[in-house]
């Protein structure tokens, strides 16, 4: 055979043995970890969410909020990037889409890097200038580190478990697939998860939850101090001939009675002979349910002998039975301790998690203490009843609202009120707020011209506007920088007017509304929000005794002894994080 015919024979045999199917077809390239298991627009989104949760809010965060705040951010944005893709490729008919070129991810990971340091930097700043603003210490250098840490580490935990539930999904689908078209197979399948999910958090994981907390949170209030013991007067419950034992109480129950200014420390204050304060209360465990517990609060009220006193103040209190004891006690002072304070406890929960499921409770409880107070006070001959004022905050300031539900029908049945720290639920703060007098801020409103109620961040705001103002008079404290306040569900898509108007006087003028982040910044503020000196967030002390000489006008009381009394609030203030 010629030379040629050896060499065609030769390329024939190579070309068959290319074409043969035993020879093995080039591997492609493995991709990199992430690219094989995130998206590209998901993560792109995720990014830019994650930046948006370093942007300020209300109050001054560590690295364990912020760090679980930029983690779900980062997720949540992940996620709209995923279901932004799926809904595309949905309304196209499309099984799937084409990925980007790998190139395209060398570009996104650059402008990350750079995004976050600079993003970074400007956190930084931005904490400095509000921890500043409050007088709060600055974060240390290795804070910004472990904030990095957490927020990875609740990234890729969520976008991991919404990696699974997405598997779950499509494996599924696929198995109804078979006997149901695809987009039917979908519906159900994530209709019955859906429902399950529902039926076994409700059912199971919610029951379970609240009674391990009602146990643990029931035994903190059982627990007694071995280093006090009940009053040996007649004037607190508990005490000698009291209807309520001192172990039903309450853990803050027994604070409360125990509390308060002596008779020798009023006297000195006043420069009078001082009366000794009546303090009436009764514990979840003093009767069986709300309006037994009311009654026999007021029955304690009548015992010790509340109604000849010149005011007395019903207090609704937060979830475990806390009262603000600044307001309690700047009320004593300024009555020389001619006054009686009755409250009573419907929870053992701390007043977050009462709000979040006790909230029904915190109403009636409210309503029925002020009924059945109210009943004996209206008993007497007109000229000889106290004052009747309210008095709460927070979650308590909702209760106090509650047997009222309009301003007009708190000023024809009481003689003021005085509500701190109000919560979005609250409904005639919420009327106010809403009907304020047009160009008035929602942070600090005017209502018909503060006629009768006025709102107040610091004490010269109670002169605002200047003209006079009528009687009863009712005080709502509130700080522009209180996310108790300003925290509602609608944070998640609508921005709020407090962030479209100027900001509050210890509000950053950085602070923007962003959807769904400001919802969790804020929703993160509210676990600080005590964190932080009086006069921001939701801390609520000095400033009551401005708001109660405002109210009552107690006679011979002047602005001098105000200014005295507020030094003494703040020495006997509880710690923060003590409202329930």
């Amino acid at each position: 055979m010629s030379e040629a015919g050896s060499a065609t024979t030769a390329a024939e045999e190579s070309t068959d043995a290319a074409a043969s199917p035993e020879t093995p077809e080039p591997k492609p390239a493995r991709s990199a970890f992430w690219i094989r298991h995130y998206t590209f627009t998901g993560t792109a989104v995720g990014l830019v969410f994650i930046w948006f949760s370093l942007t300020p809010s209300l109050l001054p965060r560590g690295p364990l909020f912020q760090g679980v705040v930029s983690g779900c951010s980062g997720a949540i944005g992940y996620g709209l990037g995923v279901f932004t893709v799926w809904l595309v490729r949905y309304m196209r008919s499309e099984n799937t889409s084409p990925p980007p070129p790998r190139w395209a991810w060398l570009p996104l990971v650059a402008v990350g890097l750079v995004g976050q340091v600079i993003m970074a930097i400007r956190f930084h700043v931005w904490q400095d200038d509000v921890r500043d603003m409050m007088g709060v210490e600055h974060l240390n250098w290795y804070d910004y580190p472990l904030t990095a840490v957490l927020s990875l580490v609740v990234l890729f935990t969520l976008v991991e478990i919404g990696q699974f539930i997405r598997w779950l999904v499509m494996f599924l689908v696929g198995q109804v697939d078979r006997i149901a078209p695809f987009r039917l197979s979908a519906t159900v399948v994530v209709v019955a998860l859906v429902a399950l999910t529902i039926t076994v958090l409700n059912g199971v994981v919610l029951k379970f939850s609240m009674r391990s907390m009602n146990g643990t949170f029931a035994s903190v209030n059982n627990e007694l101090n071995p280093n006090s013991g009940p009053p040996k007067t007649l004037l607190r419950s508990g005490g000698p001939e009291s209807l309520v034992s001192w172990e039903s109480l309450g853990h803050q129950g027994r604070i409360f009675v125990e509390a308060g200014p002596t008779v020798a420390q009023l006297s000195a204050f006043n420069g009078a002979a001082a009366t000794e304060p009546i303090r009436a209360y009764a514990g979840l465990n003093s009767a069986d349910g709300i309006d037994e517990t009311a009654d026999l609060a007021a029955r304690e009220l009548l015992r010790t002998g509340g109604l000849q006193r010149a005011v007395i103040a019903v207090a609704t209190t937060t979830g475990t039975g806390w009262i603000n004891e600044a307001e309690a006690d700047a009320l004593e002072y300024m009555y020389n301790g001619n006054t009686a304070i009755v409250s009573m406890q419907y929870s053992y929960l701390p007043s977050w998690l009462s709000f979040l499921v006790d909230k029904e409770n915190a109403r009636h409880a409210g309503q029925a203490l002020f009924e059945a107070v109210d009943k004996l006070v209206r008993g007497l001959p007109e000229f000889k009843r106290p004052k009747l004022v309210v008095f709460g905050e927070s979650l308590g300031s909702f209760g106090g609202e509650a047997p009222f539900m309009s301003l007009n029908n708190l000023l024809a049945r009481t003689d003021g009120a005085l509500f701190s720290g109000p919560t979005f639920n609250n409904t005639i703060w919420t009327q106010l707020t809403a009907t304020r007098d047009a160009g008035s801020p929602e942070w600090l409103p005017i209502f018909h011209n503060g006629h009768n109620v006025r709102f107040v961040a610091r004490p010269e705001d109670l002169q605002r506007p200047p003209a006079d103002w009528g009687r009863p008079r009712v005080v709502y404290l509130q700080h522009a920088s209180d996310p108790i306040a300003w925290w509602t569900p609608d944070l998640l898509f609508k921005e709020p007017e407090w962030l479209h108007e100027k900001r509050g006087y210890d509000v950053l003028p950085q602070t923007r509304w962003i959807p769904v982040v400001t919802f969790l910044q804020v929703s993160a503020d509210m676990a600080v929000a005590t964190d932080v000196p009086d006069g921001h967030g939701h801390r609520y002390v000095a400033n009551v005794a401005d708001g109660w000489a405002a109210v009552l006008s107690p006679p011979g009381w002047t602005q001098e002894k105000t200014e005295r009394l507020r030094p003494l609030l703040n020495s006997q203030a509880t710690l923060p994080g003590s409202s329930g």
